[in-house]
């Protein structure tokens, strides 16, 4: 294992995107504790690309390349990035669906998958990475275990009517009044449910077809407490006749 140091040990959500299905994007959380080459083997779940030629790229909100992850011994948190960001996989994605729907499908029973030593289980099992390193899995699951500690405290400090404001990075402050807090269908964790002062937000309270508050369309958002900041913070006064 190399020297780098992971910059924080926190989790991360990211969009994959992948040169073979331009219009393909998908959204999921990784821990920033794994190396890249690790990354890599879950990205070949997702994209179908090879973790051996596979280049990926990092592009900001703005779409602006940031880096390339190109050393498998790196964690992925010590390169600069942040949630939101996209990260895009490059490999000869030759072969289209309809090509694919014409070839036979080969199949593997799980005691002749364990046996092959080119695949990335073989990998992971010959240099202890992931799952199959004993103390780094420990180390996961008490940091893990953490998280959801201080996510649980956090979400103690907020009760349904509590004023607050909300303070997602890369994101500007806004206003709300805290209307649901607990956990959800549709992510995992502690979840706060608010109702923005100003058309804001992404729903009204209901989520995937399921009510956890009332408010009007566009008013209503879900954040993590520690973006959730309880406190005397008043509607502000937007004067609409104001000239400009």
């Amino acid at each position: 294992m190399s020297d780098y140091k992971i910059i924080t040990s926190d989790f991360i959500n990211l969009s994959i995107t992948n040169s073979g299905h331009q219009n393909s994007c998908v959204e999921r959380r990784f821990q920033k504790g794994i190396t890249i080459d690790e990354f890599k083997g879950k990205l070949e779940l997702l994209t179908g690309g090879n973790p051996i030629t596979m280049m990926i790229e990092v592009y900001d909100k703005n779409d602006s390349l940031v880096c390339k992850l190109d050393d498998g011994q790196r964690f992925l948190g010590s390169y600069p990035i942040d949630d939101g960001m996209r990260i895009h996989v490059i490999d000869n994605f030759s072969r289209t669906e309809e090509d694919l729907s014409k070839v036979e499908k080969f199949e593997i029973s799980e005691e002749d998958y364990a046996k092959r030593s080119d695949t990335v289980k073989a990998f992971l099992e010959k240099n202890k990475l992931g799952k199959y390193n004993e103390a780094d899995m420990k180390r996961r699951a008490e940091e893990k275990l953490r998280e959801e500690e201080a996510e649980k405290t956090a979400a103690e400090l907020c009760k349904v009517g509590d004023r607050c404001e909300v303070c997602v990075p890369n994101q500007p402050k806004r206003r709300a009044t805290i209307m649901y807090v607990g956990k959800t269908e549709f992510k995992e964790g502690w979840w706060i449910g608010v109702k923005y002062d100003e058309p804001l937000g992404k729903n009204n309270g209901t989520v995937n077809e399921k009510k956890y508050f009332e408010c009007l369309p566009k008013y209503g958002g879900f954040v993590k407490p520690a973006h959730v900041k309880v406190g005397d913070f008043p509607e502000e006064e937007f004067d609409l006749d104001e000239e400009l």
